[in-house]
């Protein structure tokens, strides 16, 4: 086997590499060169994930695709080029880079709450005993790994946080605040509104005008 032979970056370049925030780090491996069974080391750089502000700007079709799939997500490829009259293959091309770039975070279905009977909303107002990081940094925590709670929001006024609750009836929604928010002795008071009746629910946010 020939003699193994190493590529080495200058130390100027090495420490520049280093200081870079998406660089994860740098090490040595051994790979197969050509068909020759001749090895070489050479330095692999792994590269953290990161995000970087993106400088594309939407266009028309950009948020016809957004449009059309905040609307109806299970769309195929051939579906949506044809609902913004467009071939498949850059339409497929402009999903994936709106996907990359942040614009659509995920594809989700939305339950009905009247049949899984969870369809008693009420909306909640917490204000904290004590205006510390540490009671709001509970709050947010302890939220995470409560089912009832879909939503939750950090407000200005005289509450601190908002919550959007789903339970079955007031009598579930009464042992639901003894039994989890009553558990958080960080909450200095709550109060709580309770939805009469649906007007709108939607998840579509206002795109500009196509």
């Amino acid at each position: 086997m020939a003699k193994l032979r190493q590529t080495k970056y200058s130390s100027k370049i090495y420490k520049k590499l280093r200081k870079l925030p998406y660089i994860c780090k740098i090490h040595s491996s051994y790979i197969l060169k050509n068909r020759l069974s001749t090895h070489f080391k050479q330095n692999i750089i792994l590269i953290k994930p990161f995000i970087m502000k993106s400088t594309y700007t939407l266009d028309t079709t950009d948020l016809r695709i957004l449009s059309a799939l905040q609307n109806n997500s299970r769309l195929t490829v051939k579906e949506l080029a044809s609902a913004i009259h467009l071939s498949p293959t850059p339409t497929f091309e402009r999903v994936k880079r709106l996907e990359r770039d942040g614009y659509i975070t995920k594809y989700m279905a939305v339950l009905n709450a009247e049949k899984l009977e969870c369809g008693f909303i009420a909306f909640c107002y917490l204000k904290l005993k004590q205006h510390t990081r540490e009671n709001a940094m509970r709050i947010m925590e302890a939220v995470q790994n409560i089912p009832e709670i879909a939503e939750c929001y950090n407000i200005s006024g005289d509450y601190d946080f908002l919550l959007k609750i789903y339970t079955r009836d007031m009598k579930s929604y009464q042992k639901f605040l003894l039994r989890i928010l009553g558990d958080l002795d960080c909450i200095g008071s709550l109060n709580s509104s309770f939805v009469l009746g649906e007007v709108k629910n939607t998840h579509l946010l206002p795109l500009p005008e196509q």
